[in-house]
């Protein structure tokens, strides 16, 4: 059940900084068990230019969701810093318009249920067609929600610089975003404002770039809004359409998990010890989709047959990546074959497959009902 407007701009006040509200508590850090599938969204701030580690804002973001207890995947076609999950969509170089282009693929690529969205720095600082920043940022909120509507979308204020091109034009640009964020939420969007005021230019590693001090301010900043999406319901699923978490098995102590947590098509699907990761944590669609990693779980060559052998595979609409949760079980209906532990072993790693519907153990599943 989604919380009223004015209940979720209360909650969000404190922690996103949104103007024209009563004043609230800080949201407490509690405890949350909600899986994240972070997608750390923008330019050369996002990547991490600046960071000793490369890996910007990124890492110590990860390490303080991990800390609050979420099961977390970041997720993006870029990979950069020494962090072990270093995935994200930080571009270089790259101006609003120019993010934009990329969105749709990456977003349905990777499905992300937050987006952390910091951009505007490029078009600012090389002067191009300023007028119109914000109406560019406002058209990219809208597509991003558009792409996954059950994502939460946090927009950042742009962090100062000593670029005199750019803080020409900064002041108005960050006035104009809570402006954005309140439109979206009126509209019954799940997009929050994250105020970066506290990044100073003692935390610049240059005319542009945070240093390792700026990033972990604009981590903090960044868990604050996560944390406060949270309690206000927006991270749960209700409503959208999908519902994420463990899917658990019959056999105690086994989960459905991708070998490696590798996105690669073909990546076997296989029997594990639970273990919250990210490999773990699939989400179910309204569409009959299972999946994890930014894929989709799907019987190999579109097979029908018993023994048919259990992947990820890139999500295209086929028939043998729909599943429909049914007594208990995950079945195919083209093959009319349910996901199947073989010989019911206990063994990790061993690799799913389609068999006759039994009603045995092996073929029992938790399942994820989309909201």
């Amino acid at each position: 059940m989604r919380r009223p407007f004015t209940a979720l701009l209360l909650a969000l006040a404190a922690a996103l900084c949104l103007p024209g509200t009563a004043s609230a508590a800080p949201v407490a850090a509690a405890a949350s068990t909600t899986p994240l599938r972070l997608m750390p969204l923008g330019d050369s701030i996002t990547w991490g230019v600046g960071s000793s580690t490369g890996n910007g804002y990124r890492a110590a973001l990860y390490d303080g969701l991990a800390a609050d207890g979420h099961p977390l995947d970041f997720v993006g076609s870029l990979r950069g810093g020494t962090m072990p999950d270093p995935d994200n969509e930080g571009h270089s170089g790259y101006r609003i318009d120019q993010v934009a282009a990329l969105t749709d693929a990456a977003l349905s690529r990777y499905q992300p249920n937050v987006v952390t969205l910091e951009i505007g720095t490029n078009d600012l600082n090389g002067n191009y067609q300023v007028s119109t920043a914000t109406a560019r940022l406002q058209s990219l909120v809208d597509q991003i929600t558009r792409d996954v509507p059950s994502a939460t979308v946090l927009v950042a204020s742009l962090v100062v610089s000593t670029s005199s091109t750019e803080e020409r034009y900064r002041g108005a640009y960050n006035q104009a975003i809570p402006g954005i964020v309140q439109s979206e939420q009126a509209a019954g969007k799940h997009v929050g404002y994250v105020d970066m005021s506290a990044v100073t230019t003692a935390d610049l590693s240059d005319y542009l770039h945070p240093n390792d001090n700026g990033y972990q301010k604009m981590a903090a900043a960044f868990r604050q809004g996560v944390q406060a999406a949270d309690s206000a319901g927006w991270l749960g699923g209700s409503g959208s359409g999908s519902a994420s978490g463990p899917v658990r098995s019959g056999i105690a102590g086994k989960c459905l998990d991708v070998r490696n947590g590798s996105s690669t098509d073909g990546t076997p699907v296989q029997i594990y010890g639970c273990n919250n990761a990210a490999a773990q944590n699939w989400t179910a669609y309204a569409d009959g989709t299972l999946r994890a990693v930014g894929k989709c779980l799907d019987a190999t060559g579109r097979g029908t047959a018993n023994g048919t052998k259990i992947e990820i595979w890139t999500c295209n609409g086929g028939a043998n990546q729909v599943w429909q949760a049914v007594n208990g079980s995950y079945r195919n209906p083209v093959s009319g074959r349910c996901l199947d532990d073989p010989a019911a072993s206990t063994t990790d790693g061993t690799q799913l497959q389609l068999w006759d519907c039994n009603g045995q153990a092996n073929q029992e599943w938790t399942a994820l009902v989309p909201g």
